[in-house]
């Protein structure tokens, strides 16, 4: 069953990076080492032959020619000698001889390895030793008179004798030079086959990289700049750029997991996007209801002042008309109407205060909050008077606010402290102030009867009672109030749960940026 172009296609593209960087760096290996192989097998060969010639051609030639010198200063000191007589020709013979031996020693290892080399070798040693035979060593070793006798009788013979040695050497020269230039056509033809193999080599080398390069850049490079590309216009706020994989199998996957993720954050964009203009519409909604509320609180409570106070002013009237002309049970009943209708003006007009927060007093400027506990101090000198109560503070700093409401703030966290006093102590009150992270924060302690934990929240909440009116007078406004001026003003307020000698109410303003903070401390019990 053979295998189609589209299978073929179909098993590459299941090929992660990893696996095409191990076949790439294994092929380009493989390919590395058979021109590693090629180059090495050139250089080894022009190695040969050039060892071949150096060593070997030439060194026989030089030595050969050595040799026909040798003879031909032999040939020459025996002629000499033999013509002249004198003895002085006999030591260019002797020398020949000498060098002609040292030549030959030289020249038999060089030839040994060519059995022709060695054949012309062995012919020029025939001959050499021929002519010394029956030529040279005779004449050398009879005297003067003799030598000439015996070289005028073989020099026929002598001239034929040597030129045969002349002709078995220019033979073995002969032999010996062409094959030293045959030794050198293949050393050019080596060093040629090796400068192409090692620029084949090069090329190959250069191919190869650009084709490492291409494969990188086509089946990494591209697909992570591509990706790369795409992820960072998504992340700049294209959620509906597709982001679609190219390369290897795992690039592809990465793709897909970032694509799947981006489908993921344009589905939670959605619907945050949906949550938040259902928020902006409840809010505005919530903002519309309670301008409405506050605007209704605020009608109602005026527009319930004029028949209160006629309700009120017709019971008093009544109350001290009739007073003690009734029975008891009348007496009582006007009594109840007239309590009602005080306690009713008290709730409407604290109502008023509380819808006027933010909307009616909200002129930001520098307050002085000595000088406004001072103030504040001076209303309740009476009530502070009367119950023997003892109030301290530290030095107050300057705050960005309205002063009215920081006035009705100090009102009603003093007024509540001296009110729920202890029934066995006098009642003792110390403000504390100390400044931390561009805030300053409050602290009203008293030691009062204190407020429970699980209440401690409640008493926030508007019209929230802890005791009865009997027991304590009052309309369950006042923290209320308090915690809608703080919060108007960006801070907060809470009850310490840790003070346990009355109660402790600790509210946050923003320090005034144009004043230097005072000393931070910690405040006073």
């Amino acid at each position: 069953m053979t295998s189609t172009p589209s299978d073929t296609e179909g098993a590459f593209s299941r090929w992660t990076t990893r696996r095409w960087l191990r076949v790439g760096v294994a092929a380009t290996l493989a390919v590395l080492a058979v021109l590693g192989s090629l180059g090495g097998w050139a250089m080894w060969r022009t190695s040969v032959i050039t060892a071949e010639l150096v060593d070997r051609r030439t060194p026989a030639l030089i030595e050969s020619v050595r040799v026909e010198e040798a003879l031909v200063n032999q040939e020459t000191g025996v002629r000499g000698y033999g013509l002249t007589g004198h003895t002085d020709f006999l030591q260019p013979y002797a020398q020949g001889v000498h060098d002609q031996e040292a030549a030959l020693r030289r020249l038999r290892p060089l030839v040994a390895g060519d059995p022709r080399a060695r054949a012309d070798l062995a012919e020029v040693e025939k001959r050499a030793a021929v002519w010394r035979q029956r030529i040279a060593d005779p004449v050398s070793a009879t005297p003067a008179a003799d030598a000439r006798k015996i070289t005028l009788e073989r020099a026929a013979e002598g001239k034929s004798s040597f030129d045969a040695l002349r002709q078995a050497m220019d033979r073995q020269q002969t032999r010996l030079k062409a094959e030293r230039v045959a030794s050198a056509d293949e050393l050019r033809q080596a060093v040629t086959l090796r400068n192409w193999v090692f620029a084949v080599i090069a090329l190959v080398i250069v191919l190869v990289a650009a084709l490492v390069f291409e494969g990188l850049r086509r089946g990494i490079t591209r697909p992570l700049s591509r990706l790369g590309t795409a992820a960072r216009e998504v992340a700049q706020g294209r959620f509906d750029r597709s982001l679609t994989g190219t390369g290897p199998a795992d690039l592809r996957l990465l793709a897909s997991d970032v694509e799947s993720m981006r489908r993921r954050l344009v589905k939670e964009l959605d619907f945050s996007e949906a949550s938040r203009r259902l928020l902006d519409e409840q809010a505005r909604d919530l903002q519309r209801s309670n301008t409405e509320l506050e605007q209704f609180a605020y009608v109602a409570s005026h527009d319930l002042q004029e028949p209160l106070r006629k309700v009120s002013s017709f019971t008093q009237l009544l109350q001290r008309r009739y007073g003690g002309q009734l029975d008891d049970k009348a007496d009582q009943y006007i009594g109840f109407a007239v309590d009602g209708a005080n306690r009713m003006q008290t709730l409407i007009n604290d109502l008023l205060a509380f819808s006027r927060v933010g909307r009616v007093h909200n002129d930001h400027q520098s307050v002085d909050l000595e000088a406004v506990l001072g103030s504040v101090l001076d209303d309740l000198s009476v009530t502070v008077a009367e119950t023997g109560a003892e109030i301290t503070h530290d030095a107050l700093p300057t705050v960005v606010g309205d002063r009215t409401q920081m006035g009705m703030l100090w009102q009603n966290l003093l007024s509540n402290a001296v009110k729920f006093r202890s029934p066995d102590r006098p009642p003792h009150i110390h403000v504390g102030a100390a400044s931390a992270d561009g805030m300053w924060e409050f602290a009203v302690s008293d030691n009062g009867i204190g407020i429970a934990p699980e209440f401690q929240e409640k008493v926030f909440v508007l019209f929230q009672r802890l005791h009865t009116k009997d027991a304590y007078p009052g309309t369950g406004i006042g923290l209320a109030m308090c915690k809608k001026v703080v919060e108007f003003h960006g801070g907060t307020i809470r009850i310490d749960p840790d003070y346990k000698l009355g109660t402790r109410i600790v509210f946050t303003l923003p320090a005034a940026g144009d004043r230097p903070a005072a000393p931070e401390r910690e405040p006073q019990p």
